[in-house]
């Protein structure tokens, strides 16, 4: 039986059932195109395998149209030619603006365990926090766009914004949670404030921190993507905005795809970062 909590598929099973939903998508998909291009051959809402094939093709080789040190087509070789692609090009550029705002939230990990252990700091940051996480972050996209400008501060800074208070709050929460008889113990044995903070709470609050930035992983790149989209010259979501206008779908669903394989690698070595740390955390 499918409902029963002691049910255990065997190991074919279970990778079918895994694999099901993937397989079911792309059968429609298929079906739905094939469908439309009966009709109309030149449909580009929904491209076929031919279209999708050029269309990745054409994102791996062709360089960016405003790309001033393109190689030649006929003198480049594949590495050159891959190495001034669109695609190429793009995800740079999103994946350093992406990088400088994971390392920005560190502070937001320091900050919210100190405010959850040091009640001076609690209480001078708390309620500020808690106001400033109503937010709407792209409600101050155009405050920030004056501010610092259109270039990289301005979608860094907004990719802060919204997501830091969420980690600050949630790193206070953990440390809220840690039981006060462990941190009593530790000042028992010898250590001091902040060898409490970070040999005793920060070593138990890590795991679940981590966490709490991979599942925000998704709201870290919608904020990139929106910075990207109204104001940016490169990045994979201006790609994606600028073929739009064409309805380029046979490089767009590409470049979604593309795009969820990086979230998915990148959430992935979170996950094997935090086991190989903290081989005792249990929870998924």
């Amino acid at each position: 039986m499918v409902f029963r909590i002691d049910a255990r598929p065997n190991r074919v099973t279970a990778w079918a059932l895994s694999w099901f939903l993937f397989a079911a998508g792309i059968a429609l998909y298929f079906n739905t195109s094939y469908a439309r291009h009966l009709e109309n051959p030149e449909d580009k809402v929904i491209p076929n395998l031919t279209q999708l094939a050029q269309g990745f093709t054409d994102a791996l080789l062709k360089p960016d149209g405003d790309a001033e040190a393109a190689p030649e087509a006929a003198n480049a070789s594949m590495a050159t030619r891959f190495l001034h692609s669109m695609l190429w090009t793009d995800t740079v550029a999103s994946a350093k603006r992406f990088g400088w705002s994971m390392l920005l939230l560190i502070p937001a990990v320091i900050l919210g365990l100190h405010m959850g252990l040091f009640p001076v700091v609690g209480q001078f940051f708390l309620r500020f926090i808690l106001f400033f996480d109503k937010i709407v972050a792209l409600s101050v996209l155009p405050i920030l766009f004056i501010a610092f400008g259109i270039d990289e501060l301005s979608k860094i800074m907004l990719i802060v914004i919204g997501v830091t208070p969420t980690i600050i709050l949630d790193t206070f929460n953990l440390t809220k949670s840690v039981p006060n008889e462990q941190i009593v113990k530790g000042f028992t044995l010898g250590a001091r404030d902040f060898g409490v903070a970070y040999r005793i709470v920060m070593k138990q609050i890590l795991p679940r921190v981590l966490n709490s930035i991979r599942l925000n992983l998704k709201a870290v790149m919608l904020f990139l993507f929106a910075g990207e989209m109204i104001a940016s010259q490169n990045g994979l979501a201006f790609r994606i905005a600028l073929l739009r206008r064409h309805m380029g779908m046979n490089v767009i669903i590409p470049y979604v795809i593309w795009i969820a394989l990086l979230l998915f690698l990148v959430d992935l070595a979170m996950r094997v970062l935090n086991r190989t740390l903290h081989p005792w955390f249990k929870e998924a």
